[in-house]
């Protein structure tokens, strides 16, 4: 992934049109994009398409982009509202269904072992009861492992209000767990 004056670099060739500089973005942040989405998504069907919505976005506004340097971090920014979207749009239609909004896809979980595929599938269920502000904060902080920061950063709010929200989320998962057979052991309590 480029840094510094090769991220620079790219959206300058972005800026004046340069035929491959589209696919050199994609090419270069597309797996960070993919990661952030899934992070907080979980294994979802949509998360492809999400990858696709958050560069097409990109392109459309680069113009917002003041510090070419930080080019990572606004694409990380655009994936979290992206996903934050998905999430919310759900919630709303959990109101007018009397169905969950979206069982976990079929798709294979990365993890090999059934226990950490289960826990991961449990993490998740348990996450899309959070305020998706909270959601989203939880899962960048403690599933993808971003610094306070650049959690933060991404969502586009002060430091105090990401410290409150993963209090919040933290507090409400951890209450949520001790009822989760597949989350005990990893929580430290007794099932």
């Amino acid at each position: 992934m480029p840094t510094g004056d090769a991220e620079q670099a790219l959206v300058a060739a972005l800026r004046r049109g340069e035929p491959l500089a589209g696919e050199a973005l994609f090419a270069a942040y597309a797996p960070y994009v993919r990661k952030v989405v899934m992070r907080v998504l979980g294994p979802d069907a949509e998360a492809l398409d999400l990858v696709q919505d958050v560069f097409v976005i990109a392109l459309e506004s680069l113009h917002k982009l003041d510090n070419p340097r930080a080019l990572r971090g606004w694409l990380a920014q655009i994936a979290v509202f992206q996903a934050r979207g998905c999430i919310r749009k759900r919630k709303q239609w959990k109101i007018v269904r009397l169905f969950a909004p979206a069982k976990l896809p079929s798709q294979r979980v990365s993890h090999a072992d059934f226990e950490g595929s289960e826990a991961l599938r449990a993490t998740y269920r348990l996450l899309s009861t959070l305020h998706p502000d909270e959601q989203i904060a939880f899962a960048l902080r403690f599933i993808d492992g971003m610094e306070l920061t650049e959690v933060a950063a991404a969502c586009d709010v002060s430091l105090a209000t990401i410290k409150r929200r993963l209090a919040r989320a933290e507090a409400r998962f951890s209450e949520l767990a001790q009822n989760e057979p597949s989350l005990v052991d990893w929580m430290g309590g007794e099932p």
